[in-house]
Parts: structure tokens; sequence; C-alpha cells
């Protein structure tokens, strides 16, 4: 820096040998420099930020490495450009100023302050960068570190924050935390979201309950649909009607919520509805039905297989086979159950290696409800209705084939035919 030193101490003399007075060249020189200094910044911000930075930027576009690409797009590189200035200002400025010594103190604080936000604005592109990199890996679809990100900048923040005010004060630093330790139950209630936010994100990730495309259900919220982020302090689901619910993270820690992940990864998802059967279409089988069910493939094995073990044990109790009441009989109910089971274990959409279970629930004012629990070999919602459409289309249709009904209760129109149907009506 001696050279201007030199340059400044020759601008001195040759305004002095033109015949102005000396403490008016100080002045004057002064005011030049202060010129020259800040056409120098926008100078050396001019060079970094159109040339240089275009250079660098081509360059990153034609290399092989995407990483590169991420920290140009992240503006990582345009935000250290805004360096450039700032240093010519806060090294020259002390070098070349000599009499306003107040001024220079006040440009040196002032570009200490700048550089210190524009620091701030670069380690900031420097995290969105690094979280932009962790989103192209497989761990990030089950192990988030937004919220982690988002309290490195809070503790970044807070650090730079405490530095100004220290620096504006007078005080050092320590002096000021330990000043905040006193306002620590205002703090607790303004930020009462982001350090429940905080807790909460942490529990998430570490514990693994809740993943970015994970599929959720809360009743309480009206949301069924699919997590799509997690930050600090709340978690964004794009419900399946493409509406999205925004809600606190600590949310799904004190809420009750459902995560079907385990039934994604499961392979299948299940199926678990009921038929109601009329009770009254309920009987024993005679021969004719039971000549008819043997007739039906998933079912002609279990008739005759059952019929000739209910055969052996009448026989070997005595039983008197005119009476029907007496000894064991097959009913048209149970080998109906039977036949949905065979269906289901032979249907190729069906998981075989999971539960597969017909069964009767308690009998209710609706009649006996006959229930199929399974699971499909797909998770997608698209085909698993299909399938289980495919199912219940089959089943409502060879009811009748066993001489059962479907409950139903009764419509406007049997109810007119019922009273035309009445003796002394017409």
């Amino acid at each position: 820096m001696n050279y201007l030193q030199n340059w400044s101490q020759a601008i001195k003399d040759w305004l002095t040998h033109n015949g102005i007075n000396a403490d008016l060249a100080v002045v004057l020189s002064d005011f030049i420099w202060i010129v020259a200094v800040v056409l120098l910044a926008i100078a050396a911000y001019y060079i970094v930020r159109k040339i240089l930075y275009n250079f660098l930027r081509r360059l990153v576009e034609k290399s092989a490495t995407k990483l590169d690409d991420i920290f140009l797009e992240k503006s990582f590189f345009k935000r250290l450009s805004y360096f450039a200035p700032a240093i010519v200002i806060y090294k020259i400025t002390p070098v070349v100023i000599s009499q306003y010594i107040g001024f220079v103190n006040l440009v040196e604080r002032a570009t200490e302050i700048y550089m210190m936000f524009v620091g701030v604005l670069v380690i900031d592109a420097f995290f969105n960068a690094l979280h932009h990199i962790y989103l192209t890996t497989e761990m990030s679809k089950t192990r988030p570190i937004k919220g982690f990100i988002q309290v490195g900048k809070i503790i970044l923040y807070s650090i730079v924050g405490i530095i100004l005010i220290s620096w504006l004060l007078g005080q050092k630093p320590l002096a000021i935390i330990g000043g905040l330790g006193a306002m620590s139950a205002v703090l607790m209630l303004i930020f009462k979201d982001s350090i429940l936010g905080l807790v909460a994100g942490i529990q998430l990730t570490a514990n693994n309950m809740i993943r970015i495309g994970d599929w959720v259900t809360m009743p309480k919220y009206d949301i069924d649909g699919v997590v799509t982020e997690i930050s600090l302090t709340t978690v964004k689901i794009q419900n399946f009607d493409k509406t999205i619910n925004t809600i606190p993270a600590y949310t799904l820690i004190s809420d009750s919520v459902k995560n079907w992940r385990g039934m994604e990864e499961s392979g299948g998802r299940r199926i678990s509805r009921s038929i109601n059967l009329d009770v009254n279409s309920v009987k024993f089988c005679n021969d004719e039905m039971l000549e008819r069910f043997s007739k039906y493939q998933y079912v002609a094995d279990y008739v005759t297989e059952t019929e000739n073990n209910l055969a052996i044990f009448n026989k070997e109790n005595n039983i008197d086979n005119n009476i029907l009441v007496n000894g064991r009989r097959q009913t048209n109910l149970g080998v109906f159950r039977a036949y949905l089971r065979e269906y289901l274990i032979h249907n190729p959409h069906i998981h075989n290696d999971m539960t597969i279970l017909v069964r009767q629930l308690a009998p209710t004012e609706k009649g006996i409800p006959m229930q199929i629990y399974c699971f499909t070999k797909t998770t997608s919602w698209n085909e698993y209705e299909d399938i289980q459409s495919d199912i219940f289309d089959h089943v409502l249709a060879i009811i009748p084939f066993f001489d059962l009904r479907v409950f139903q209760n009764p419509t406007g129109n049997d109810l007119k035919n019922a009273w035309k149907q009445s003796p002394g009506i017409s």
C-alpha cells in the first residue's frame, strides 16, 4: 500500500505547487480519493460480477459434475462477488484518507457490518446448496434434514445479531448474551412454535416416524394425503384432492396420526369389507343342493370331503338322519364361506403370504355380515380399488347360486308392490 500513500502525497504536493493552501490541499486530496475509492469499488464489483462470475458460470455449465451447478443455482458464487467492493473500500480508505479519522473509522465499521451480512448470505447459500445436494441422495427420503438446516441458520443469525448489537453498544458479546438470559421467558413465548417444532423435528427424524412421501391420515384435521415437506416448524401434506394442509410439526407428535408406510413397504394393501346376508335365506343343504354345489370348482372337494366326514360322525354317534336338526349337516352359508376363501386363494391379485380370512360377524338387524379380509399384491390406489371392486362384483353375482340373499332395506318400489299384492287391494 506504500504506492497509494506516495500517490496521495504526490496529489497534495501538486495541489500545493499550484498555489493551493496546504490545509485545503489535504481536504481536496481526501475528497479526490473518496471519489476514486467509490469508483474503484464499482469497478471491482463490475469485474467480479460481470466478468469473472459469467466466466465461472460458463465453466460450471460445461463441467461434468452437477455439484457446482447446484452451488451456482443457489447463488453461492453470486453472493461471493458482493465482497469485492467492500474489500476495496476497507483496504484502501485508511491508507489514502489522512485527515478525516472519524470518517475512516465510520467507513471501516460500516464495511465490516456489510461484509458480515454478506458472509451470512454466503453461508446461507452454502447451507441451501448442501440441502439440495442431500435431497439427491436416497437417504433424504428417510432422513429429512431441512429442520436441522434451519436450526443451523437460526444459530448463525443469532451469533451475527449478538455480534452486531455488541458492536453498536460497545459491549462484549458475552455481556449481551447475559442480558438475553433475562429475556428468556419472552423469547420462549415468541419462539414457542419454533422450539416445539425443533424438538418434534428431532423426534420425527430420530425415531423415523414421518418421511417425505409418506401417506398419512389425520381425521381431526381432515388430512388424507402425502407428506411433501418437513421443516423446522411446519409439515406440508398434499391431500389426494390436491389441497395442501400445513400443520405444526409438533402436531404429529401430540395428536393421533396414521402412517400408511408399513402397508406400502409390506407390498400388500388390506381389503376388509362385509356383505350383509339375509338371515331368512340360511338353511341346511339337501341332496339337490349338495349335488349342485359339488359342481362348483372351488368347493367341489370341500363339499365331498365335508359330507363324508359328517356322514362318518353321524353314523358313529347313531344320529337319526330323518330329522334335520339331529347331528351335523352342511349349510348353504358354510359352503358359501368356503367358496369365498378358495376364490380368494386362487385370485392372482391376492397376496397368499398374508392373512386370508372369510368370517361371519355378529348378526345385526341388517342381517349376517360376511367379512372378507385379505391383502392385494399391489399398494397402488387405482389398482387396489379395481381389484376390490372386481372381487365384490363376483361375490354379489354368485350369492344367489348358494340360495342366499343379500340383505337390503325395502325401497319405495318394494313397498308399492307389496301393497298391490295384498288381498283385497286392486
